[in-house]
């Protein structure tokens, strides 16, 4: 149970994590040139808002990546971090949200960014109860255990990098356009990046995990 709860806290956190750094990055589009859409005109007055959201969203991403890692490396303050990653999210989307809607009458497509964020937290306040508290799912764990639960969450992450253009597509189409794939390149390396990175830390915990049965073999 304890290691299922791990597991599932640091892929939640994860996820939650890129896709806040993923939405950052995506609003640069529309904040460094919003005249440029006929959807967007309605926030061009307030550009310097939009820019201020890519840099602030950003921030948080790379908040919840760190969160995320201190997660898996079983750090003191790990879920301290994760909390105020993820309520500084939801207040920075919830005041993005009503602004756009204030202004061009929709907040598609942040508004799946800060439900999830929502869900995620509503997680990590779920283990803060007594009983699963008792679990200690965030203490250090063993190195296989953290290389499983942060090689998993990496090809995860990698994977939602490579696939933005899919998922984030029909909410990102303007004038017939995707712009979720205006990034191709640089998405391709860093997923391809992070989905080797995660495969190379599963491997390194399986073999850390055999090494002592080899030596108990070799050893009479």
């Amino acid at each position: 149970m304890k290691k299922f709860l791990r597991f599932i806290g640091i892929l939640l956190m994860g996820i939650t994590a890129a896709v806040t750094l993923l939405s950052g990055v995506g609003t640069t589009c529309v904040a460094l040139n919003p005249a440029q859409y006929d959807s967007m005109k309605a926030i061009a007055s307030f550009q310097w808002l939009y820019i201020l959201y890519v840099v602030v969203g950003i921030a948080i991403g790379i908040l919840g990546i760190q969160a995320t890692i201190k997660l898996i490396k079983g750090n003191e303050e790990a879920e301290k971090s994760v909390l105020i990653a993820l309520i500084l999210g939801i207040i920075t989307g919830g005041i993005h949200m009503i602004t756009s809607r204030a202004l061009r009458g929709s907040s598609m497509p942040l508004d799946f960014i800060v439900y999830i964020t929502i869900f995620t937290l509503v997680i990590f306040l779920l283990f803060r109860l007594p009983k699963l508290r008792e679990l200690a799912p965030f203490e250090k764990g063993t190195v296989d255990e953290s290389g499983a639960a942060g090689g998993l969450t990496a090809i995860v992450i990698g994977l939602l990098f490579l696939s933005v253009q899919m998922w984030a597509g029909p909410t990102h189409l303007l004038d017939g356009v995707n712009y979720a794939d205006a990034f191709h390149n640089a998405m391709l390396f860093i997923g391809s990046a992070i989905i080797l990175f995660g495969i190379g830390w599963i491997s390194k915990s399986v073999l850390l995990q055999r090494a002592p049965a080899s030596l108990e073999q070799i050893v009479p």
